[in-house]
This record gives C-alpha cells, sequence and structure tokens, in this order.
C-alpha cells in the first residue's frame, strides 16, 4: 500500500465551548419556550419571526413560488423514496412462535413511534431533499405525527419555499420555521407552539449534532451525524473523469467534506487529477470542492484488489463507489458503509435525491455497527410473552434457582406464589 496524498482530515472538534453553548441554547429554550425561539433565531438567523408553526396559507405561498417542473421532480423523488420504503416495510414482520415448552408463547409486535421529529438542514442552498429522506420513511413507517423543523431563509423571512413544499409533499404534519440548536431543544422538550416528539431523526451542523448528543435520553435520536464522505475503490478498468467528479461531487458538500480514492491502478492517478482541475474550473462550486479536496481528500495505492477491499472495508465510509470489473461479485466483499453505488453509471448524486435509498447515513466510521435512515428507524420492536398456568409451571424451577442465585428473592416469590 502506498499513500500518495494525504489528508488533514479536518473535522469540527467536540470543544468546551460547543459543548457550553449548546447546552445554554437548550436551557433557555426548557426555561422560555417560544420566546428564547424568537430571540435565538434573531441572534443567530437575522430574522424577526412573525410565527413559528407554518401555516397553510405559507405552504399555498410557497407553491405559487415554485415553479411546476421543481415541483414535479420533487414528487417523482419522492415516490421513489417511498417505493423503497415501502419495500424496507415489507421485510418487517410480527412474530408468534410456540416454545418447546409447553404453555409458553413468545412474540413481538413492530410499533411505530408516536412522534417523531425532522430536523432539516440548510445551507448556501435550500435543502429539499432532505425533507423528503427524513419524513418520508417515518410515514411509511406508521408514525401518527411527524413534525419538521427548518431554518428560516433570509431571502424570504420563512422556510425556503422549495422545501416548504418538500416537506408538504413528504407528508409532514407540523412544519416549524426554527432551526439550530433550539430546534433540537424545542422538539426534545416542547414549548407553547413546538410540539415534543419522541425521536429527532435528520442531519445537521455541529451545533445540531452536539444539541442531539445532549438531548439524548430524554427523546431518542437517530445518530449523530459528521462531515460527509465517499470513497471510491477503483481498478484499472474505471473511467477517470467519472471518478474525477464524484470526488468533487462531494467535497463541494463541506469543507470538512471527505473523498478518498483507493485504487489498484496508480497510472490512472494523474489522468483523475487532470480531470479533477478541469472541473474545478468549470464548476460555480469548484473553489469550495477543491479546497475540500485539497485539506481531507485521499489517495491510496493499494498493491492487489484484496489489499484494497480490506482498506475499503476498515474505512467504513458513507458512501462507497465500486469501479472495478466484476463489480458485482467486489461488492458483495464489503461490509462497512452507509450506502453502496455499483457500477460507473451509479454516481453518489443518484443516492442524493432520486434512486429511493435514503441520504441520511453514518458517518465517521459509525457504519461499522450502524445503519442510515430507514422505516425501522421509527419502528419499536417490542416483546411480549403469554405464559399458561402449565406454561408457569414448566418455567418455574429454573427461573426460580436462577433468582435465588442472584439474591433476588422477591423475584424467587412471585414464581412460587402461583406454584399453590
Amino acid at each position: 500500500m502506498k499513500v500518495i496524498k494525504e489528508a488533514t482530515q479536518k473535522t469540527y472538534q467536540r470543544n468546551p465551548e460547543l459543548i457550553q453553548s449548546v447546552s445554554d441554547i437548550i436551557q433557555q429554550v426548557i426555561a422560555n419556550g417560544d420566546a428564547a425561539i424568537q430571540a435565538l433565531s434573531q441572534k443567530f438567523d437575522g430574522i424577526q419571526l412573525d410565527h413559528i408553526k407554518v401555516t397553510k396559507e405559507d405552504i399555498k405561498n410557497a407553491y405559487q413560488q415554485v415553479d411546476e417542473k421543481t415541483v414535479a421532480d420533487l414528487k417523482f423523488a419522492a415516490e421513489q423514496i417511498r417505493f423503497f420504503a415501502e419495500k424496507q416495510l415489507g421485510c418487517l414482520k410480527n412474530l408468534e412462535v410456540q416454545t418447546a415448552v409447553h404453555g409458553v408463547t413468545l412474540g413481538h409486535r413492530l410499533i411505530p413511534v408516536e412522534k417523531s421529529g425532522a430536523y432539516i438542514p440548510a445551507g448556501r442552498y435550500p435543502l429539499p431533499s432532505s425533507a423528503l429522506m427524513n419524513i418520508i420513511p417515518a410515514k411509511v413507517a406508521g408514525v401518527k405525527v411527524i413534525s419538521a423543523c427548518c431554518p428560516p431563509s433570509k431571502q424570504h423571512g420563512m422556510i425556503h419555499p422549495v422545501v416548504l413544499v418538500a416537506a408538504d409533499i413528504a407528508g409532514a404534519d407540523h412544519i416549524y420555521c426554527v432551526g439550530g440548536a433550539q430546534a433540537v431543544a424545542a422538539m426534545a422538550y416542547g414549548t407553547e407552539t413546538v410540539e415534543k416528539v419522541d425521536l429527532i431523526a435528520g442531519p445537521g451542523n455541529k451545533f445540531v449534532t452536539e444539541a442531539k448528543r445532549q438531548v439524548l435520553g430524554d427523546v431518542g435520536i437517530d445518530s449523530l451525524a459528521g462531515p460527509s464522505e465517499v470513497l471510491i475503490l477503483a481498478d484499472e478498468s474505471a473511467n477517470p473523469e467519472y471518478i474525477a467528479i464524484d470526488l468533487l461531487a462531494q467535497s463541494e458538500h463541506d469543507p470538512n467534506a471527505k473523498a478518498i480514492l483507493v485504487t489498484t491502478a496508480p497510472e490512472m492517478v494523474e489522468e483523475i487529477n487532470e480531470y479533477l482541475e478541469a472541473f474545478v474550473k468549470e464548476l460555480g462550486t469548484g473553489a469550495t470542492a477543491y479546497r475540500a479536496w485539497q485539506d481531507n481528500g485521499q489517495i491510496i495505492v493499494a498493491d492487489n484488489l484484496e489489499e484494497a477491499i480490506a482498506i475499503t472495508n476498515d474505512a467504513a465510509p458513507e458512501h462507497l463507489e465500486v469501479h472495478t470489473k466484476n463489480c458485482l461479485e467486489v461488492s458483495e466483499r464489503l461490509i462497512n458503509f452507509g450506502s453502496l453505488f455499483i457500477g460507473p453509471y451509479a454516481p453518489v448524486a443518484f443516492g442524493d435525491y432520486v434512486s429511493g435509498t435514503n441520504h441520511t447515513l453514518p458517518t465517521m466510521q459509525t457504519a461499522k455497527y450502524s445503519n442510515g435512515i430507514w422505516v425501522g428507524t421509527f419502528i419499536k420492536t417490542s416483546f411480549f410473552q403469554h405464559i399458561t398456568k402449565e406454561g408457569c409451571e414448566n418455567l418455574a424451577d429454573a427461573c426460580m434457582h436462577i433468582a435465588r442465585l442472584e439474591g433476588l428473592l422477591a423475584h424467587e416469590k412471585s414464581v412460587a406464589v402461583r406454584l399453590k
């Protein structure tokens, strides 16, 4: 293995200042509710909110500001996401089974979370895809009440119209014009206007992520997101032009975004770099993407495909593209990734928007033990047992013995009284 390009691996740090700042915001929201949200919106977003909860009139106005092509494409993307979520739901089933011990029936029930919150981030551009990705799986899962929070747009003094339209298409029950750590706090604890939820899902900046960390336990969360990542696994059959643009596409997300190339073809690296630099000059986001690539990009040349696969599995990237001969066969040997893109015609962009899989994914190697948002994120698997008198008699001896071993005499007695 040879590392041709090192990464500085710039990621935000969870420093004491960040922790305290977010804690202060959360406490303000708990203490002052809507008034805190309005003050914090003025402070951080530079906007004085007339109202926090989006009205039907707001949504109607948003549709009037969004062109028909955009609405149609958002509906197309929503249908793809909904289709895949419904197929995932079909794989999940309630269970009821008789055990070998007579009189004992065990099982589990799949129960949707009652109320979920979707955090929809905002950045240099509106992010309607995040509304679709974080709301639709919850809707398909059967969540009764879905609340969405998104920061206001300075241009509109309200959530950006295209995001409002996307949230409406996705099926949000309530939409609130609030972002940042204060949105997480509002959903976790409730205010006069914002309804408390049971689980918060969706990515955000370091303040949102830290807020989710701090409210965890009082409310559930999907995951703690870090900077976005892609790893491209390529051999000599790969198209250098495709690789170059896909590395840049990931890098344009954020100054801390991380793009990695793992290849068995060192002779291709120079050509990839040439294409990459040419694309930088063409793209309006080229300078931003190139800076992230320079700071955080990495190129690793593996001695052979076996080593390349091992490096890739250890990296456990958020997005993983496979550009190799026999790409389907190679993909079967990859085990740690948030979302897998197989073959030269599967750029990450499709998964970000329209293929149907979710784009809220595990980062920072957490793909080794976790997954992205899906219908299962919003469903609890709760166990049950039905035990008859015969079953009680058949389980009693072993149960009472183990209870005595652990010194839990009331546990033992709770069985013994039933044997009288």
